[in-house]
């Protein structure tokens, strides 16, 4: 059986977790996306195709406080995303933790999401 790189088997798994969830306009799904220096967060529409809200280690709000991406900017990160999607009136969403093992950032920011008021 040839070797399957970490990436390839984490894009195998987010494959297999995407196939049962989805977003909708009233519930969207929040994808999370990681690298060594820097977290994403989204919240998608998967209905029309559409991002209702963005958030990242990159973001000029907490940008100044980051250096690499750890548990501590996955929470920012996390108070960042909910903030703005109870701006925009959202109380519950679908968590997609983008074939990540639930466990340190992801938890971390999924925690701090929970945290700030959302449901999922």
């Amino acid at each position: 059986m040839p070797k399957v790189d970490r990436e390839k088997r984490r894009k195998i798994r987010h494959k297999r977790i995407r196939s049962n969830i989805r977003g909708t306009r009233s519930k969207p799904r929040v994808y999370v996306k990681k690298s060594n220096r820097h977290i994403y967060a989204q919240a998608i529409d998967d209905i029309h195709n559409e991002t209702i809200a963005a958030s990242s280690s990159l973001s000029p709000e907490i940008e100044e406080e980051v250096e690499n991406a750890t548990i501590e900017t996955a929470r920012k990160v996390g108070s960042l995303m909910a903030s703005e999607l109870l701006e925009e009136g959202y109380e519950t969403i679908v968590f997609d933790r983008g074939g990540y093992p639930y466990h340190g950032q992801v938890k971390a920011l999924a925690d701090q999401m929970r945290e700030e008021g959302l449901d999922f």
